[in-house]
């Protein structure tokens, strides 16, 4: 495995391993087959891992020798073995071991040379001025499903992770009862920092439209990167920044299917709309699950009985 595409490989999973991204085989194995290569006269076949064991843990077998010598594949992007410096003080991109391959990895290069510019952006000087972080996204680049908020709150900014608060736990909750783990998926904001607040006011602003203009096309990027099969919007402000429709009526809207550049997109109630005291609680729930329902449906997932009795009247 001396050869030059080989190389761009091992190079690229160090770096990517250096950033923070899971990756199934083992880098210590991949240096010694790498070392056992180029040893003269010999170049062993890539090795295969056995089904069954860990991720992390299972080992290698090559193929016998009278197997069919594997195609040769094309050289891989740049992007893929571009330089990816690490950043520990902000979320790592992961993937969830079960998903992992060649195009995952592309993928999870291609977001971690984007978080660069994204994490040093001032164009909105009254935003990098009074944010604690760039709050880029996480999750899995491969993800067949995208949830996209409005913009961090005080949370996410002192975290840099999108959805980590009260609103974040309900919407982790949703997911898990949609069959997907955290992990699974791929969760973003439309605007990377959080909208200044003036001094002694509570809570969390809404962001402008001008603001989401700036910072929407980092968001169009993830999106174009992960390609995700189902985008779900929550919230209408989040509704707002993606379509531009101006002062959207999510309780009208939701529920029903719009779409984005050509991927289908749900529209539904923020997390935090979940939260807020009201006879109606019980029945936003529903309203939200049939909501996630139809994306499952979308999806071609298969839905217990259990899934469709969620938040309905006993």
């Amino acid at each position: 495995m001396s050869d030059e595409p080989t190389d761009l490989v091992f190079s690229a999973l160090q770096k990517m391993r250096a950033n923070g991204v899971h990756l199934r085989a083992s880098l210590d194995t991949c240096d010694r087959l790498r070392a056992a290569a180029s040893a003269p006269g010999r170049k062993p076949a890539l090795p295969t891992r056995v089904p069954g064991n860990s991720p992390e843990d299972a080992p290698l077998q090559t193929p016998p020798a009278n197997a069919p010598p594997p195609q040769k594949r094309g050289a891989l992007s740049s992007a893929l073995h571009a330089a990816m410096p690490a950043a520990p003080e902000s979320p790592r991109t992961q993937i969830a071991p079960a998903t992992f391959n060649a195009a995952s990895a592309e993928k999870a290069a291609n977001l971690a040379a984007l978080r660069d510019p994204v994490l040093a952006c001032v164009k909105c000087a009254h935003l990098a001025a009074s944010r604690t972080q760039v709050v880029f996204g996480v999750g899995n680049p491969d993800a067949e499903v995208m949830f996209v908020g409005e913009a961090p709150g005080a949370d996410e900014d002192l975290v840099g992770e999108p959805f980590v608060g009260k609103a974040g736990q309900t919407l982790t909750k949703m997911i898990e009862a949609m069959g997907f783990r955290r992990a699974d998926v791929y969760i973003a904001n439309i605007l990377k920092c959080r909208p200044n607040t003036p001094a002694g006011e509570p809570g969390n602003r809404k962001p402008t439209p001008a603001e989401m203009e700036v910072c929407k096309p980092y968001l169009l990027q993830q999106i174009e990167i992960v390609r995700p099969k189902v985008l779900v919007a929550l919230g209408g402000t989040a509704v707002e920044g993606l379509l531009g429709l101006p002062k959207v009526g999510i309780t009208k809207m939701r529920g029903t299917w719009q779409e984005f550049h050509g991927i289908p997109l749900m529209p539904t109630f923020h997390p935090s709309y979940l939260l807020r005291p009201s006879a109606e609680q019980m029945a936003n729930k529903r309203r939200v699950w049939e909501d996630l329902l139809a994306v499952l449906e979308r999806l071609g997932h298969e839905i217990t009985e259990r899934q469709r009795g969620f938040f309905l009247a006993k």
